[in-house]
Parts: C-alpha cells; structure tokens; sequence
C-alpha cells in the first residue's frame, strides 16, 4: 500500500475543521486496521522528522554530539506517540466495555484513537520546529476534547447520558499517555546514560 499524502492532508484538516462530518466518513471505513498506515505511522514518522530538523536547528549541524541528541529526542517523541497511542486505545476499550457497555472491539477503539489524535499529532509536528510555542500547545490540545465528542456518538452512537464521560475519559487518556511515555524513555535516557 503506498501512502497518500494529499488523502493524509485532507483527513487531518477535515478531523479539525469539521470533525462531525470527518467521523461520519470514517465511520463508514471497512478496514478498521487501515488507520495504521494511511493515518497513524505516517502522523507519528512525521513528529519525529519534525523534532529532529527542529533539534538541529537549535543545536546546530555542527558535530555528532548534535545528531546523536537531535536522534534521541526524534526516538522519544517517536516512541511516545506509538506507545501511547496504543496504550490509549487499550485503556479505552477497557473503560468501554467495563463502564459505558459497549462491546470489545479493540480495532475500532484503535482506529477511533488514531484519528481523535490528531490534534496531538499536529502541535506535535509544530512543537518539533517552534518549541516556544508550549504554552499555546498545552491549551490547543484540549480541542481533542471536542474531537472525541463529535466521534465519540458518530462513530459508536453512545448515549448521551455516557457521552460526557466517555469524552473526558478519553480525551484524558490521549492526551496522557503519550506524555506519561515521553517522560519514562526521557528519565530512562538520562539514567542510561
């Protein structure tokens, strides 16, 4: 399967412009498992890509040194957002089962949480070439908030007595769980080396 960029471009601006429509699209998609591929890995290839030009750009093109730091904030960010993004959707699928009875189905848990990310994955590729925008990246990533509220009663037609929860619930986890791994690999780098 070759990536589509310009399908990779229009599916992230109509998530944020118009997510009820977007999840509606998404909605109707047969390959659960294609969100892999034609969203998430190339979403996750490009933050890395963005956080190492951007560590260059700071550090310099001066030495090794450089490369190996501009390497190792690629691999953590890199490593976070895949890991996280995986562990959100479990975490989900178990909270959707246990607590909102909905059915384990892990695949559209996975393929729900790859595209409700986008938010994340944009101030990410952002954050990577402009850190100074933090602060103005901390508050537009709450607008996940809103993603997953669209989704959330597009994609599994939740009752609006579990929709609130079910939102924060997973807002929290999306935008948790990468940050929780960033962390770990960054405490893990520092003590390993």
């Amino acid at each position: 399967m070759t990536l589509n960029y310009k399908e990779l471009l229009n599916r992230t601006l109509r998530l944020i412009s118009s997510p009820a429509q977007a999840w509606e699209e998404i909605r109707l998609e047969e390959d659960r498992r294609g969100v892999f591929t034609a969203f998430v890995y190339p979403m996750i290839g490009l933050c890395g890509l963005s956080v190492f030009i951007g560590s260059l750009m700071v550090l310099g093109w001066s030495g090794p040194q450089s490369f190996q730091i501009a390497m190792t904030k690629c691999c953590a960010v890199a490593v976070a957002l895949f890991g996280g993004y995986f562990l959100a959707a479990y975490l989900v699928n178990l909270a959707a089962v246990r607590f909102f009875r909905m059915a384990d189905d892990l695949p559209l848990l996975q393929q729900f949480a790859g595209y409700a990310m986008v938010v994340i994955f944009l101030l990410r590729i952002v954050l990577g070439i402009l850190p100074d925008f933090q602060i103005i990246a901390m508050l537009l990533q709450f607008y996940t908030v809103y993603i997953v509220w669209e989704g959330c009663v597009r994609v599994f037609r939740m009752a609006e007595a579990y929709r609130l929860r079910f939102t924060l619930l997973t807002s929290v986890l999306l935008i948790a769980c990468p940050m929780l791994i960033e962390w770990i690999f960054n405490r893990l780098t520092v003590i390993l080396n």
